[in-house]
């Protein structure tokens, strides 16, 4: 009996068995290595609904576990969250990963399946081996692990993205939903700004303030402890210096620099952003998934707490970068690109959980952020408006 060869000459039971055997790598690895998180996050978000809904407290004074940890996004997403209140705990945990794994899943079908066509690899081995790489780098599996919500909303961003790209009157409405759940997709609002797609902004701002009003109306006292107080109580979500924290805030706080540098530091990286984003709009014609991928670095940068698993926004860039190696033939980037994935699979940041104090330090506890920096600069903006750099076709075009 003769075996049916497909693309590369990889034979139906040769994928199957390097993804068998990648996989077992894998998991042997999550089980083994990695810090396991407990689906921290997913139980302050279901404690914390449960509390307000079931319970009748007040949602910003619930402290998970006695812990000093509570609820610090909007309002809104309580009420998006507000379903978790009502399961029991197993069935919170499979829902959030069965959310998480369907982001990754749509992300990869979205950024690396032209890439896999225009290549002609074998589709379902090489998705396959894609997502376990995804369960590796650190800020993916992380927010498996805490039940985070950052994949979900990266997803949204991404859908806009795509419905930027075909021209879509909806544009704008994903970003506003995200940016109504956290604040932080709100740097995408700026984004479409400057690249004068104002009929998105529009419809993004409209989206997430009418979401925010939604909040207002069905809890009103609940908003105003949000907007007026608990939005401004930054220690509600930790300590900027903790190690975690690989933002610009947490490297001026771990070097125990004062907050003008902290200033100094955001206005460069928005500066840097602003004239690549503006350069590629007016020289080169608008590529949304560049600008939209450094985009996501820099609300990673500017942020006050930046949290290893919020990184996931990385995760376009390195995409892209992928993509521009390959089409380039460029051995030496691909290479590159490898090893910035596998520091950021490291966990080298932890080496200095307890402390970061000496130039070793400085350089090693802020890994991460510098690698952001390095990103941010790097990602290649393709002449052309519009010229696809994810798979195109979502629905609500027109």
């Amino acid at each position: 009996m003769s075996v049916v060869t497909t693309k590369r000459g990889l034979s139906p039971y040769a994928q199957a068995l390097i993804v068998i055997v990648a996989a077992i790598a894998v998991g042997v690895f999550l089980v083994t290595v990695p810090t396991f998180r407990e689906f921290f996050d997913l139980g302050v978000y279901r404690g914390a609904v449960r509390y307000w809904l079931l319970d009748g407290g007040e949602l910003y004074d619930f402290l998970y576990n006695d812990t000093e940890y509570g609820f610090t996004y909007p309002p809104f997403a309580a009420l998006v969250f507000g379903p978790l209140a009502l399961t029991d705990w197993p069935v919170a945990v499979a829902c959030s990963i069965v959310v998480n794994a369907a982001a990754v899943v749509m992300l990869l079908r979205w950024f690396l399946v032209p890439v896999i066509r225009r290549h002609d690899w074998p589709m379902w081995m090489t998705l396959s081996l894609a997502f376990l790489a995804v369960l590796v780098f650190e800020p993916a599996r992380d927010s498996f692990s805490f039940g985070q919500v950052n994949l979900a909303l990266l997803l949204l961003v991404c859908a806009d993205l795509r419905l930027l790209q075909a021209r879509s009157r909806w544009a704008g409405v994903f970003i506003g939903v995200a940016s109504a759940i956290k604040l932080t997709p709100v740097v995408f609002i700026g984004y479409l700004i400057v690249t004068r797609q104002f009929r998105a902004a529009a419809v993004a701002t409209g989206t997430a303030a009418g979401a925010t009003l939604l909040a207002v109306v069905v809890a009103p006292a609940t908003s105003a402890q949000f907007w007026l107080g608990a939005l401004w109580d930054t220690d509600r979500v930790g300590r900027l210096e903790y190690v975690s924290n690989q933002s610009l805030r947490g490297v001026m706080a771990r070097l125990d620099l004062p907050s003008a540098w902290w200033l100094a530091a955001v206005a460069l990286v928005v500066a840097v952003w602003f004239l690549r984003v503006r350069g590629n709009d007016r020289v080169r014609g608008t590529d949304h998934a560049a600008g939209f991928a450094i985009t996501g670095i820099v609300a990673c940068l500017i942020s006050p707490v930046t949290w290893v698993h919020h990184l996931v926004w990385l995760l376009p860039a390195l995409f892209l970068l992928v993509d521009d190696a390959l089409r380039a033939g460029a051995r030496h980037r691909l290479a590159a690109l490898f090893a910035v994935y596998v520091v950021l699979s490291s966990s080298v940041v932890w080496l200095w959980w307890a402390g970061a104090d000496g130039f070793l330090a400085a350089i090693g506890s802020n890994t991460y952020v510098w690698i952001s920096f390095g990103l941010l600069t790097a990602v290649p903006f393709r002449a052309g408006s519009g010229t696809p750099r994810v798979e195109s076709g979502l629905v609500g075009a027109g």
